[in-house]
């Protein structure tokens, strides 16, 4: 966290709101941005595979240690366990130590993590695995976040960072190409001996080609004081109870939407990995489009959470009474596509205002909500579906949209509305 020089004694002027702003025309990414925009959707890409082979291999996993679905959900759990824990974290890491080394520890350690997962002797060994590899990981997204704030300036922040959110999009589709033949093959333990190995290209592939920051903009703050008013403030948890929200959703179609086809609907480990990454590609063009629109309002995510969430959830409640499997698959892609459009404009107008010099600590903070929800989710649907069944674990789902949609409409619109209701340490 950057030290120095105390606050200035008069605020400083807030951001210029969008309806006074002249029209925002189409953003150009310059070839710094191009450059890092590239590289970190590569490394997204990777990290998501990573992340998603063990739910296709989860099946496998679960026959050969003998655990129900309500353990295999507290396989899923433990990783986001560590995630959601280590969110903040990593933002203050990338804070104090720079969003490249930060970068490239994550990328060291999930690999390493990934690798050992493939030599899990036990359903304990594997949780400890598991908790390790999400510790890896968690430090990863902040740090990203930060790395984008650096090298782009605010008007083109959220069309870099919809192209590279949308990796995780993309990286559902690859996962179950990949995995899925490889599980089929030589099992599901070589499955995460492959996708280590496309950890260790991507790091050193970043190391050598990703491009300096930009001088820093914003406010000095004192020492750990914009973080602690960060951390303290009001209106930034909204942004974080939006992302909890999201995360429901998102975190409760991909983690279980690949054993419900194959346990529920009879499909083999191939047909159910391509029907789960079907809609992943619909949410990769959703979420670049998402980032652009919300560069064009300056954020408001009233006008672009709050509607979409709400057809997400139409969606997947839809979903719970779709008989036939053509049906059931065009609800999925319209409730993924329409959730992954929400993620971008989450964090817009939290970006566009703070300082670059609290961008980690802010995107660590936003994702916590979402990983938050990874944590809950897998082990609930898990429950239900064994004590109940796959229709009432995929209706609680409708809870998350209906929260994101009302947090969207009640979080301030705008730079100017964010921070006129931030500390003083925040906006001096």
């Amino acid at each position: 966290m950057s030290t120095t020089s105390t606050p200035s004694p008069s605020p400083a002027p807030p951001p210029q709101d969008v309806s006074t702003a002249p029209p925002q025309g189409r953003v150009r990414l310059d070839r710094a941005a191009k450059t890092t925009v590239g590289l970190l959707f590569l490394a997204w890409i990777v990290d998501y595979i990573d992340r998603l082979v063990i739910n296709l291999a989860l099946p496998h996993i679960g026959t050969e240690f003998g655990i129900d679905r309500t353990q295999q959900g507290l396989v899923l759990s433990a990783f986001f366990f560590a995630y959601a824990s280590c969110q903040i974290p990593g933002g203050l890491l990338a804070d104090r130590f720079g969003s490249k080394k930060i970068l490239l520890w994550a990328m060291l350690v999930w690999s390493v993590f990934t690798a050992l997962t493939g030599t899990a002797w036990s359903f304990a060994a594997l949780l400890v695995i598991r908790v390790l590899f999400g510790a890896g990981q968690g430090i990863f997204p902040a740090a990203a976040m930060k790395a984008v704030a650096e090298r782009t300036g605010p008007e083109e922040r959220m069309t870099a960072s919809g192209w590279i959110s949308s990796s995780n999009a993309f990286g559902a589709v690859v996962a179950p190409l990949i995995a899925g033949p490889v599980i089929a093959l030589w099992g599901w333990r070589m499955s995460f001996y492959a996708v280590a190995g496309l950890g260790v290209a991507t790091f050193v592939l970043v190391r050598l080609l990703l491009p300096p920051a930009r001088p820093a903009t914003g406010p000095r703050t004192a020492e750990g004081g914009g973080t602690r008013a960060l951390l303290a403030s009001p209106p930034m948890w909204l942004y974080v109870g939006m992302l909890f929200g999201y995360g429901m959703l998102a975190w409760g179609l991909t983690s279980w939407v690949p054993s419900y086809l194959q346990t529920e609907r009879g499909l083999s480990l191939e047909k159910s990995g391509l029907l789960s990454a079907l809609p992943a590609l619909f949410g990769g063009v959703a979420m670049i489009l998402s980032g652009r629109c919300a560069d064009r309002v300056k954020g408001r995510p009233a006008i672009l959470v709050a509607p979409s969430m709400a057809v997400a959830g139409a969606a997947v409640l839809g979903m719970t009474q779709a008989e036939g499997l053509v049906a059931f698959e065009a609800l999925l892609c319209l409730a993924y596509a329409a959730c992954t459009f929400c993620f971008t404009p989450i964090f817009a107008v939290p970006l566009r205002t703070l300082s670059t010099r609290l961008s980690g600590a802010a995107s660590g903070m936003i994702n916590f909500g979402g990983q938050s929800a990874g944590i809950l989710v897998p082990i609930l649907m898990g429950y239900l579906a064994d004590t109940y069944s796959f229709t009432v674990a995929f209706a609680v789902l409708g809870l998350g949209a209906a929260l994101t949609s009302v947090l969207a409409l009640v979080a301030p619109q705008t730079s100017a509305s964010l921070h006129s209701r931030l500390g003083p340490s925040l906006r001096d």
